[in-house]
């Protein structure tokens, strides 16, 4: 099947593209691999988008879909397993079929990171998790931690106390790098207990989390707390390993491409967290999103 604009990635990024070209009047095919809205979708509350007073990282994201589809714009839930970005006429296989077109525009966000401590990928889905908002609902009256520093882990850390006996907070520094309102908030709340200069050595448990051993980085003590859930918010990785060879990739990963999110190959553009950029936040992907979009709709026009 053939398209004029291809995007890969349903996240904000991705589905304003999407807006942007089918207002500019090319034909679009959205591509997103896992879920719409992206990591917009483990937020609990969006405070700070414009316009909008708060609203639930999901609803912002049903919203954002539903504005999409409802122009008639198709939206496939297909993952990409091969790409062949540097030729004029562009390809990307899934196991669903082959879709060309002259422009793409690569949205694909980023990954969790882990904390690569043993236990951890064996108890995946068995107490330890990456999205508090969606697996904290199974863990109500329970004892769990969350390992982070960042505005997720102290969001993640005030959604859980809602409903957890107890969270324990874990994070490598003495400070939080989250926002210091954030920061106040988590240290007011009563069941929130802080691990600073702490690191997670070991997740314990046979058939599910039973526990984590902590080591203290500026003393070397040893601690053990009985859980169970381990939530891990330490922060976003690219996820551009498969553009390599095609795509410039900057030294961390991400897609080298500006602010004219245009990357080194003609009609490939990147928009949103997978490029080099300061500032990464829902508003900054959307704005990446219209400006690919309107890139790769003068891109197409251009070749008529």
């Amino acid at each position: 099947m053939k398209y004029d604009v291809l995007i890969l990635g349903g996240g904000p990024a991705g589905l304003a593209a999407a807006l942007y070209a089918k207002r500019a009047g090319v034909s679009v095919l959205v591509l997103e691999r896992s879920i719409y809205g992206g990591q917009v979708t483990n937020t609990p509350t969006v405070e700070n988008y414009p316009g909008i007073l708060n609203i639930s990282g999901v609803d912002l994201a049903m919203a954002l879909y539903e504005q999409v589809t409802g122009l008639g714009i198709e939206v496939r839930l297909e993952e990409p397993v091969s790409y062949q970005l540097d030729a004029p006429a562009k390809a990307v296989a899934t196991a669903r079929g082959l879709y060309e077109a002259k422009a793409v525009i690569v949205a694909n966000g980023v990954k969790r990171r882990t904390l690569g401590c043993p236990g951890e990928e064996r108890l995946a889905g068995r107490g330890v998790s990456y999205c508090a908002t969606c697996d904290g609902a199974f863990f109500q009256g329970a004892e769990v931690a969350i390992v982070g520093g960042g505005n997720t882990a102290l969001e993640d850390a005030l959604f859980l106390s809602n409903n957890c006996a107890a969270v324990h907070l874990i994070h490598r520094r003495d400070q939080f790098r989250g926002s210091s309102i954030l920061a106040e908030a988590v240290k007011k709340r009563q069941n929130i207990h802080l691990h600073l200069n702490s690191v997670v050595e070991e997740i314990t448990g046979e058939e599910k989390v039973a526990g984590a051993r902590l080591r203290d980085v500026t003393t070397g003590e040893e601690t053990r707390l009985e859980l169970s859930g381990v939530f891990v918010a330490v922060g976003l990785a690219p996820d551009n390993a498969a553009f390599a060879g095609q795509l410039a990739l900057d030294g961390a990963g991400y897609i080298q491409a500006g602010e004219d999110c245009r990357t080194n190959l003609a009609g490939v553009f990147a928009a949103g967290d997978t490029r080099t950029k300061e500032v990464r936040q829902i508003i900054t992907a959307a704005a990446d999103g219209a400006v690919a979009a309107l890139g790769a709709a003068n891109y197409v026009n251009s070749l008529e």
